[in-house]
C-alpha cells in the first residue's frame, strides 16, 4: 500500500443531486493492487467468517463491507464483532443508519405491503439484539469509500451514489445514469450493493459499475451460496472483477434463525437458494429467473 494523502481522490458531493449518498465519503489513502468487497451480510455471520477467510486466502490487501451488516438472519452483534475484530473498513447502509439513529424502520425501500411486512419482522428483531455500543459504532461510519485500485477510482455506495436505498437492477440501469454517476464523481468504476445480486457492466470507455453481491442470502438462484467481489487490476483494462462463491454451514445458521424464532420463510431462502419474501421489488427479467 502506498503512503498517505490528504488530497481528496473525486469532486465532493454537496448534499443532494447524484452524489447526495455519498456526502462525507472516506478517502483512503494509498492504492491496492487486490481488494475484496462484500455486500450485505444480513446477520450472517458463518457466511461472513468464510469469506474473510477466503479473502484472505486469495490475497486481498484490505477488505471493504458496503453496509447493511443486520437484518434476515440471527445474533447480529456476532457479525459487528467479526468485522470489528477483524478490520474490515465498514460504509453505512441504510439499514445500520436506521438501528444507529433508533429509526422505526429499516428504511429498505421497498413498497409492497408483503415485503414490508417482513422488512419489520427482521428489523424488530435486529433493533431489539443490536447492543448500545454497536448501535454508536455503526453512527460512526462512513457513507461511502474512495480509493485507488492503482490507477483506478474507486467510489463505494450501498445502493447507488445519489440514494442509499436505491435499486439498480442490471436490466433496469441504462448505461446513461452510470455515466451520470460517473461523471459527477470523478470516478473510475462505482461499487454498489443492496438488491442482493449481483452483476458487473463495463461501459465503451472502460469505466464501470459493480454489484459486488451480498453475503447474507442467496440471489434467488436455487443454491445457497452466497457471492462476494475481488477486484484487482488489469494491466491493459484498468480494473478486474471476480465474483466469488461463498459455501458456509447453511444448517447451522438455519438451526440458529429457528432458535431465534425468525420466519421460516427466511429460514427456507438460506436452505434452497430461492428467495420467499422481498420480492415484489424484483423487475420481471430478475423474477423470472427465480422459483417464486
Amino acid at each position: 500500500m502506498a503512503g498517505s494523502s490528504s488530497l481528496p481522490l473525486f469532486p465532493e458531493s454537496r448534499g443532494h443531486g447524484p452524489l447526495a449518498a455519498v456526502e462525507g465519503a472516506l478517502a483512503v489513502p494509498g492504492a491496492f493492487g487486490r481488494v475484496a468487497v462484500f455486500g450485505g451480510v444480513y446477520s450472517n455471520h458463518s457466511a461472513l467468517r468464510a469469506a474473510l477467510d477466503l479473502a484472505r486466502k486469495r490475497g486481498a490487501e484490505a477488505i471493504f463491507c458496503l453496509g447493511d451488516l443486520g437484518g434476515f438472519g440471527p445474533y447480529p452483534d456476532r457479525t459487528c464483532a467479526l468485522l470489528r475484530e477483524t478490520g474490515v473498513r465498514v460504509a453505512r447502509g441504510n439499514y445500520d443508519d436506521s438501528i444507529a439513529r433508533g429509526l422505526d424502520d429499516c428504511g429498505c425501500g421497498y413498497i409492497d405491503p408483503r415485503d414490508n411486512f417482513f422488512a419489520q419482522v427482521s428489523y424488530d428483531y435486529t433493533a431489539a439484539h443490536t447492543s448500545t455500543e454497536n448501535r454508536a459504532w455503526m453512527a460512526g461510519l462512513p457513507p461511502a469509500f474512495r480509493f485507488r485500485l492503482g490507477r483506478t477510482l474507486v467510489l463505494t455506495c450501498h445502493g447507488s451514489p445519489r440514494q442509499t436505498n436505491e435499486f439498480l437492477w442490471e436490466s433496469g440501469t441504462p448505461d446513461g445514469l452510470l455515466r451520470h454517476f460517473l461523471d459527477a464523481s470523478g470516478a473510475d468504476l462505482i461499487l454498489g450493493t443492496h438488491t442482493g445480486i449481483k452483476w458487473e457492466r463495463r461501459l465503451e470507455d472502460g469505466r464501470g459499475f459493480v454489484n459486488v453481491g451480498v453475503l447474507g442470502r442467496p440471489e434467488n438462484d436455487g443454491t445457497p451460496r452466497v457471492w462476494f467481489t475481488m477486484l484487482d487490476v488489469d494491466p491493459e483494462r484498468g480494473w478486474r472483477a471476480e465474483f466469488v462463491p461463498v459455501d458456509y454451514d447453511q444448517q447451522e445458521l438455519a438451526r440458529e434463525m429457528r432458535e431465534e424464532g425468525l420466519p421460516e420463510e427466511f429460514v427456507a431462502a438460506i436452505l434452497t437458494g430461492w428467495w420467499t419474501t422481498c420480492l415484489e421489488i424484483l423487475p420481471a427479467k430478475e423474477r423470472l429467473r427465480g422459483k417464486h
